[in-house]
């Protein structure tokens, strides 16, 4: 007797501990939910305030064209006036990242013209998840957009100070038309930059949501249905032990139907309640820019895949202590050509090595980030119109350095990259890259006192050279 009661209490307590996932479940579901609704509605808002802050841009240099041909005042004023929305959203950039929520980046967002409920959640998302990827891409966006306007308005300036002194020529005109224009045509990309981010951000987040849902469902699904098989199995045993109880099993059984009815309509809430967010989430990308890019998202999620690959690579490299060791550059050669096989056109590339340096003494972390980007970038960047595709690697030594050498017939590179491909975000073809690949190589050799520098020609091929201190020879 004393087994059947011992029995029964660990039936109740794994009962308990069923009913409690399910409530914890629940209440994650809700919590994430709530936020997941929160941070879309706040990346909504920064949508809406971008285009503010474009269309405020945008009259403001119309303006300013204006007064630069008619000398009007009010154009003037107008053109100040509508100047004052992109320099407020700049005002409570800085503000923010400097100290945070306060009044003076919230007077600043009001002079942008964001709408006085939506403040809260501006905040929240910037001051919360400014380092996230997506948005701290965006506020780069956003950063480069406020160097713009203070140029527009310094070339303001210098317009009404020529007007004012009565020395403006035809010729003055001329110049600061084009100036304005250019400033105008690089707005538009960084708005457009902007939007893009935060929409891909935005439907990141969809999918992150979905999943959750997902799994956090089937955790309660099979919650319920474990819940339900040792009940089941408690009226079988009970059935078994007390036929005498026949009468009530079958009243406890039916009660156990009510239950499972029950308990299957209350499991449809977390499904209904998701497919709702899924739709308000594609109501929310409504802008014309953003549903333009809904039928990339297979290659928008791969290109931010491999952005936080390289943002995983740049981290790295920032905070990891350098190592001086021993490296085998065979061992890195191999592993890196053997991960990147799954590459487009990989295999049809043909790979020579000559390494007449093989073990060096240096950091092999950032060997690993330098070889893997150079090779990465010289299969992606293979010209497929070529019949011979090949990639050649050398190592050797020259004027006391150790040498690592990376050609391609590939697609090669224009001349007017060659002098920004180091630059942080530059990339002559984003569909195929983040833009920090070069970025990070460049740092990763600079880390280990070296230097780096390409000889390609366009249509003909690129020559990646890296030189690194032979500290076996110092």
């Amino acid at each position: 007797m004393s087994q059947f009661h011992f029995f029964r209490k660990l039936h109740f307590a794994n009962v308990f501990i069923l009913l409690l996932i399910v409530f914890v479940c629940c209440a994650l579901l809700i919590c994430i939910n709530f936020f997941t609704i929160k941070t879309l509605s706040a990346t909504r808002a920064y949508v809406n305030g971008e285009s503010h802050y474009s269309k405020g841009q945008k009259d403001a240099s119309r303006h300013l064209i204006t007064y630069l041909y008619t000398k009007d005042k009010n154009q003037w004023k107008l053109y100040l006036e509508e100047l004052k929305v992109p320099q407020g959203d700049g005002t409570a950039r800085v503000t923010l990242l400097k100290a945070g929520d306060n009044a003076i980046a919230r007077k600043a967002l009001l002079i942008g013209r964001n709408h006085q409920e939506d403040l809260d959640d501006l905040v929240w998302l910037f001051v919360n998840f400014k380092d996230v990827s997506f948005l701290a891409k965006a506020i780069n966006e956003w950063e480069q957009g406020d160097k713009l306007i203070f140029k527009l308005f310094i070339i303001g300036e210098q317009i009404n100070a020529k007007i004012k002194h009565g020395i403006l020529t035809a010729a003055d005109q001329q110049k600061f038309l084009q100036q304005i224009s250019i400033i105008s045509d690089k707005l538009t990309i960084n708005e457009r930059n902007f939007s893009n981010t935060l929409g891909e951000g935005t439907r990141k987040i969809k999918d992150l949501l979905i999943f959750t849902n997902v799994f956090f469902i089937l955790i309660i699904i099979c919650s319920v249905c474990l819940y339900y098989s040792i009940m089941v199995k408690r009226l079988i045993v009970s059935k078994k032990e007390i036929e005498v109880k026949n009468e009530n099993l079958i009243l406890v059984n039916h009660e156990l139907d009510r239950f499972v009815y029950s308990a299957s309509h209350d499991l449809r809430s977390p499904i209904t309640s998701l497919q709702g967010l899924i739709k308000i989430t594609q109501e929310e990308d409504n802008l014309s820019q953003i549903r333009e890019y809904l039928t990339l998202m297979d290659t928008s999620l791969a290109r931010q895949d491999q952005f936080i690959s390289d943002i995983i690579d740049y981290s790295k490299n920032k905070r990891k202590q350098i190592i001086m060791e021993p490296v085998s550059l065979q061992e890195i050669f191999d592993e890196a050509i053997s991960q990147l096989m799954h590459f487009e056109n990989a295999s049809q590339i043909s790979i020579t090595k000559e390494l007449l340096v093989d073990e060096i003494l240096s950091d092999g972390l950032r060997l690993k980030i330098i070889i893997f980007n150079l090779l990465s970038n010289a299969i992606k960047y293979a010209d497929n119109t070529k019949q011979q595709m090949f990639i050649a690697i050398r190592t050797y030594i020259a004027d006391g350095c150790n040498k690592i050498e990376i050609s391609d017939n590939g697609i090669g590179i224009k001349d007017e990259f060659k002098d920004h491909i180091f630059e942080m975000y530059f990339g002559t073809n984003k569909n195929k890259g983040s833009g920090l690949g070069l970025y990070i190589v460049k740092e990763a050799v600079e880390n280990i006192r070296g230097n780096i520098y390409v000889l390609s020609e366009n249509n003909i091929g690129s020559k990646f050279i890296v030189t690194i201190p032979n500290y076996h020879g110092s």
